[in-house]
Formats: C-alpha cells, sequence, structure tokens
C-alpha cells in the first residue's frame, strides 16, 4: 500500500504538469482510421515527437472550414478545454476557399475574422496559438513548378501580422518540398493507389491533396523544423531518443 502510495505521490506531479497540445484543422491534419489507411493527415505522425509533459489531442476533422468547425461546436470544445500553458496548432484553408462547395465555404473576410478568433480567445486562457498556412496541393505545370492553389494563404500571412503570432507558411514550405522532389517522386507522398493494390480502394484512386504515411512524416518533419528554427517551446519537449539511436549518422 505505502509503495503505491508514493509512486502516486512521484505520479500526479507530472500529470498536474502536463500541457494540451490542440491541432485544429482540416483533413490534411486530422486523424485517419485503419479504413482509409494509407491516407494520413500530418498531425498523426506529428503527434508522436513529443515526450509525456505534452499531451495531444488532434481535433481536426475531413472537410472542414473554420466556419463549420465553430457552428458544429469543434472550436467550443477546445476553447472550453484550454488551460493555461496549453498550446493550439491552428490550420485551415483547403475548405474555406472551395467556393463551389457551399457547405464549407467561408468568405475571405470571415476566414480571417475566424482565424482571429481562435487566436485572440486562445491567449484569452493563456494558452499559445501557432498559426499555419495550408498545406500545398500537389499540382505540377509544365514548367516543372507547382500551381499556386491556395488563394487563402495570403490571408493567413496577414493575420498572422496582424495578430502577432507565431507563424508557419507551410504553403509554401510543402510547394518547395515536393516540387524539389519532381512530379514523380513526390507523387509516392501523397495518395495515389494502382487499382487492385490495396484493399481500403480496389478501384486504385489518384488524389494529390491527401497525403500518404511517407508525405504525413515528411510534412511533420518540416513543421517540426521550423518550430525549432523559431524556438517554439514546444520543440523543447520532444520525446528523448534511445541511447543507440545516437550512434546512428546520416
Amino acid at each position: 500500500m505505502k509503495k503505491t502510495l508514493y509512486a502516486l505521490s512521484l505520479l500526479l506531479p507530472m500529470l498536474a504538469q502536463a500541457e494540451t497540445l490542440y491541432m485544429a484543422g482540416d483533413s490534411t491534419m486530422a486523424f485517419k482510421p485503419v479504413k482509409d489507411h494509407p491516407e494520413n493527415g500530418w498531425g498523426m505522425p506529428f503527434s508522436l515527437f513529443f515526450n509525456e509533459s505534452v499531451k495531444v489531442e488532434n481535433r481536426a476533422m475531413n472537410g472542414r472550414s473554420t466556419r463549420t468547425f465553430i457552428e458544429e461546436g469543434r472550436w467550443g470544445s477546445i476553447e472550453k478545454s484550454l488551460q493555461p500553458g496549453d498550446f493550439v496548432v491552428i490550420q485551415f484553408g483547403h475548405n474555406d476557399e472551395s467556393e463551389k462547395k457551399k457547405d464549407r465555404y467561408t468568405p475571405p473576410e470571415q476566414y480571417k475574422a475566424n482565424l482571429a478568433r481562435f487566436i485572440r480567445e486562445t491567449r484569452a486562457k493563456g494558452a499559445t496559438p501557432l498559426l499555419m498556412s495550408p498545406i500545398t496541393r500537389r499540382y505540377f505545370k509544365e514548367d516543372g513548378t507547382i500551381k499556386h492553389t491556395h488563394p487563402y494563404a495570403p490571408l493567413s500571412r496577414e493575420v498572422a501580422k496582424e495578430e502577432k503570432v507565431d507563424f508557419i507558411d507551410m504553403e509554401a514550405i510543402t510547394r518547395e518540398h515536393f516540387q524539389q522532389q519532381g512530379d514523380e517522386n513526390s507523387a509516392l507522398r501523397f495518395l495515389h493507389i494502382p487499382p487492385d493494390t490495396h484493399p481500403n480502394y480496389p478501384n486504385g484512386v489518384r488524389d494529390d491533396t491527401h497525403l500518404n504515411q511517407l508525405g504525413a512524416r515528411e510534412v511533420a518533419q518540416l513543421a517540426l523544423r521550423e518550430m525549432k528554427k523559431m524556438g517554439h517551446p514546444l520543440a523543447k519537449k520532444l520525446r528523448e531518443p534511445e541511447a543507440k539511436h545516437l550512434t546512428f549518422s546520416y
């Protein structure tokens, strides 16, 4: 009994000090069930980067814009749960800018206002927001460059400047990353599956918006790299590598 109480006395302070990292976004960030694999949101590998002092709550959801994320109560659920010291990564745009899809479309000014709301309400709770522009889509032009397909990416940059919030320009970073790989190699990072090769997609799929496991891991690593560059406090809460892994090099 005494040993159990002693163990609990050591564990409780660790639990009390744990901070929560909430991830608010769309399908490119979201958790994917096995039935959708090998599609992965980049938030899936990203959530495994941190030590026990950080609890990751990936609340990103397929098909959501800033507007529908609010209307469905998803943002309210995060805001109510926020505690001082928590973090919120915010990344929207894919669905907000889909003007033909009225169920999710968000006018530009409302998109900016919603992002600003997320940032301000996070700060009001003593938590730290981190804004990101949406990751690139993979549409190559004949000259070997990737098309700019995010008219709302500049709006996220404007909000970052206006709100003076930490910002990672994932649209530009991922576009450069996949552009350097070229059309053929970058396709290996997205949901490209020939027919009759995967039970989840018997007819095959060619999707240049959503990532597979490899693409998700690379995008998560790009996000972490930028967080390290800016000296973000989350970059100081990474898991400790195994001793033998320190003997490896690239």
